[in-house]
């Protein structure tokens, strides 16, 4: 069974930073496109974040360009967002997952981790 585990969340002041991961296992994590997306209470899913496989390649939405970092390490099978500048809004569970190059849907899906930004 394909298993993709997030953590790294909690509880943090505005303008402060966290660091999430997503440990993968069960399936070839280095050949799959990794994404983050999040989900804030009473809204829809917004993709955040996703890098190539080799992870040389990288794209943000505006709302998060400038302040959070993805990364990879594929001999690890893990992939990380590294969260700065923290803002109220980023508020919301953020969930990993994996689709393969030129598909547009996801294979498989973290059971997410809640990041909260307050004072």
């Amino acid at each position: 069974e394909v298993h993709l585990v997030e953590s790294g969340g909690g509880l943090v002041q505005p303008g402060g930073s966290l660091r999430l991961s997503c440990a993968a296992s069960k399936f070839t994590f280095g050949t799959y496109v990794m994404s983050w997306v999040r989900q804030a209470p009473g809204k829809g899913p917004e993709w955040v974040s996703a890098i190539s496989s080799g992870g040389g390649i990288t794209y943000y939405a505006d709302s998060v360009k400038g302040r959070f970092t993805i990364s990879r390490d594929n001999a690890k099978n893990t992939l990380y967002l590294q969260m700065n500048s923290l803002k109220p809004e980023d508020t919301a569970v953020y969930y990993c997952a994996a689709k393969s190059p030129g598909v547009e849907t996801y294979d498989y899906w973290g059971q997410g981790t809640q990041v909260t930004v307050s004072s």
